[in-house]
């Protein structure tokens, strides 16, 4: 009876339905392969660098009597930022105006003499030793006249000094002095002033990418012009675009990277002098590529592949040649055509030949 229930239970397990053993094909999110317009780009780390800094320092020794800002004050060219005392160098150029005026009268004297003595000699009066001493003297008269004019010069810019204005225009730092110092060129820096708009980020490119940019241009695929913009440490983007001006024609042999800076107006002040920015370059002329997301893009050893899910919704794995990553897209440049679904979602799920349950990205 045992042996008869054992062969009951053997044939109702040989004759169950195939199906009941087979599981659901895995299910899979595909998105189709489209031409659409992208503009290349790409993001490097950067620096700013602010167009002009220097430090002021006094040009004439006195006591600082007035400082004329507050740390952080945006000032324009010509604005006094320092008065130094200036009696001294004002008593200076007063000396310097009265000898000037007394030797300019000597001048004049002898010039009248060197006039009488000629008319002498021409009469035969006189000797001509006495209107060559005339002469010598005149000549001596003019060259005190041109000392002291140079004298007066420096008198006058001496006081000039005493007053420290801003060579630029720019933001201040703090004032390394207060009211009632003694300074002079020996004390150091009176304050430090910034130049802010424009402003410069310098970011280093490796020659890979350059190279790979120029074979893009060469050949059409790319566009030579770009437009630049900033994502700042918080992540927002600055509103105002830039521009490259300037692209090293050396080779950073350390780095294998090439310098690269890029220009923005910055009227407001927002970007700060050494800030740590990321800058895109985005190319200014879009050009129509075949794209599929970039996570559909697989890689091995023999290269980059997407598994194609045809018609009878069977999986197929297709080679194909990535040009670059673009705004969150591969952009394929052979192996796929317009059209064709490929899977974004549940790739760790197929393999070659399966069948699958595909959803387009759309439908979820």
């Amino acid at each position: 009876m045992l042996k008869t229930l054992a062969r009951t239970i053997t044939l109702v397990l040989l004759c169950a339905p195939a199906h009941a053993q087979q599981p659901p094909p895995p299910a899979v999110i595909v998105t189709q392969a489209i031409l659409e317009n992208v503009n290349e780009s790409a993001v490097f780390n950067g620096r700013l660098e602010a167009d002009q800094r220097v430090d002021l320092r006094a040009r004439v020794s006195g006591t600082l009597m007035e400082v004329l800002f507050e740390p952080g004050d945006i000032v324009s060219e010509g604005d006094v930022l320092f008065l130094i005392e200036e009696t001294l160098y004002a008593a200076a150029v007063k000396e310097a105006e009265g000898s000037l005026v007394s030797t300019e009268a000597e001048r004049k004297l002898a010039e009248l003499e060197r006039d009488r003595q000629q008319v002498l000699v021409e009469r035969e009066a006189s000797a001509q030793t006495q209107l060559d001493r005339a002469e010598a003297a005149l000549g001596q008269a003019e060259g005190s006249v041109i000392r002291l004019n140079a004298a007066l010069d420096t008198a006058r810019l001496n006081l000039s000094y005493t007053k420290v204005v801003a060579p630029f225009s720019g933001r201040l730092g703090v004032a390394q002095v207060d009211e009632g110092a003694l300074v002079g060129l020996e004390s150091g820096p009176l304050v430090t002033l910034t130049k802010l708009d424009p402003i410069h980020a310098e970011f280093p490119v490796s020659t890979a990418n350059l190279r790979a940019h120029l074979d893009r241009v060469a050949s059409g695929k790319s566009s030579n012009e770009a437009v630049v913009s900033l994502i700042l440490a918080n992540g927002d983007t600055y509103e105002r675009m830039g521009d490259v001006d300037f692209v090293d024609s050396a080779v950073n042999s350390a780095t294998d990277s090439v310098n690269v800076r890029a220009r923005f107006d910055n009227p407001e002040g927002v970007l700060l002098d050494t800030e740590l920015v990321r800058v895109v370059l985005t190319s200014g002329e879009a050009t129509e590529v075949l794209t599929v997301p970039q996570q559909a893009i697989q890689r091995d050893l023999q290269g980059a592949f997407v598994l194609v899910v045809a018609d009878d919704n069977t999986a197929q794995q297709r080679r194909v040649e990535v040009d670059r990553i673009a705004q969150g897209k591969a952009i394929v440049s052979d192996g796929l055509v317009a059209g064709e679904k490929v899977v974004t979602d549940g790739i760790n799920k197929v393999r070659p030949g399966m069948v699958v349950d595909a959803a387009t990205a759309d439908n979820g």
